[in-house]
């Protein structure tokens, strides 16, 4: 009698641990693209490797950064793909996510291979894309409102409630917009703007390419968002026009972690590879994600705003990427713009 009581013990607990066998054809991704492009994205990889179920979950960067965070005791998702490298580099200082090296690391760009020596290679750069915004033509000229060529256009009182932009806490783009800033002015002079352009600003959106997708509807006149996320409202035909602030401008580089802890760590690897590859990049555009491809060989959309074009700062992505300073510069704006929020 006892022989089969613990023959039954050892069995429920030997079912209740899922095996690697059984976890093999898994994969749990968050993905902090465009939803269109998590989708697209995570259709290809699928035909590509049939014995691979992807579980897909869209979230902000921000929003991903949190999540790992809450899980970090017992990680429910593998990888987490795509998203602003600034809070990424955050994970990674707080060993959230876990080293690779993968093979094709030397393919991509000198930017991409940075991020990963910077964050001792338990993130890596994906794909680049600069700040700016992008405004509605049509409701610009009918409220007769100036062109906003520059950060300091945005405040002029003509666009009171014509602007949206992001909340810091769950957008990246927003988090590196506030870094942006802090970078051109110095922080007491960027928190002062940003009161000012307070006034202006009719939502603090959730994700980062909202305001322009609100622009493109008519909803609003400015949304701030990184130049290839207006891009792509252009292209769709939407009465768009997309503007490099000529102040200067910071820009992301939008990365790729694997969680420390995943249950599928073989097939994050996989995903891994795939996503750094120049075949797999070349996809991107046919989703209307006109970044800046990492791999030195995928296609680049002729839509794609080129670097070369844009006044750039050289964004410190070490220093804004650390825990500490997201904190500090997150707090200061709950307190000084957030709690005052229209």
């Amino acid at each position: 009698m006892r022989v089969t009581s613990m023959a039954i013990a050892l069995s429920l607990c030997c079912t209740a641990i899922p095996s690697a066998a059984s976890a093999a054809g898994n994969l749990n991704m968050v993905c902090s693209a465009d939803v269109v492009v998590c989708e697209h994205m995570t259709n290809i990889f699928s035909k590509a490797h049939p014995d691979i179920k992807v579980s897909m979950v869209r979230l902000s960067a921000g929003e991903a950064y949190a999540r790992l965070r809450s899980e970090a005791r017992n990680p429910r998702t593998d990888i987490w793909w795509a998203g602003t490298g600034d809070p990424h580099m955050q994970a990674a200082e707080e060993g959230l996510t876990q080293p690779y090296k993968s093979p094709l690391l030397d393919q991509q760009q000198d930017w991409a291979q940075k991020q990963a020596e910077n964050s001792h290679y338990r993130t890596v750069g994906i794909y680049a894309g600069a700040l700016g915004w992008g405004y509605n033509t049509k409701l610009l000229a009918s409220k007769k409102l100036k062109e906003p060529k520059c950060w300091a256009d945005l405040l002029d009182p003509s666009f009171k409630g014509e602007i949206q932009i992001a909340n810091p806490n769950s957008s990246g783009t927003a988090y590196n917009t506030l870094a942006t800033l802090v970078q051109i002015m110095g922080e007491d002079q960027a928190f002062d703007y940003l009161k000012k352009l307070n006034a202006n600003i009719s939502q603090y959106t959730k994700s980062g390419s909202a305001p322009v997708k609100s622009a493109a509807r008519g909803e609003t006149t400015v949304g701030i968002v990184f130049m290839h996320d207006a891009v792509a409202m252009e292209v769709d035909g939407f009465p768009i026009k997309t503007v490099a602030p000529c102040e200067g401008t910071g820009y992301e580089i939008g990365s790729m972690s694997i969680v420390k802890g995943a249950r599928n760590l073989a097939n994050a690897k996989v995903w891994y590879d795939w996503a750094l590859s120049a075949e797999a990049q070349s996809h991107m555009k046919e989703a209307k994600s006109f970044q800046l491809p990492s791999n030195r060989n995928a296609e680049i959309s002729e839509y794609a705003p080129r670097f070369e074009n844009i006044k750039l700062i050289d964004y410190d992505f070490k220093t804004y990427g650390d825990s500490a300073k997201r904190k500090a510069l997150l707090g200061r704006w709950d307190k000084e713009i957030g709690a005052s929020a229209q």
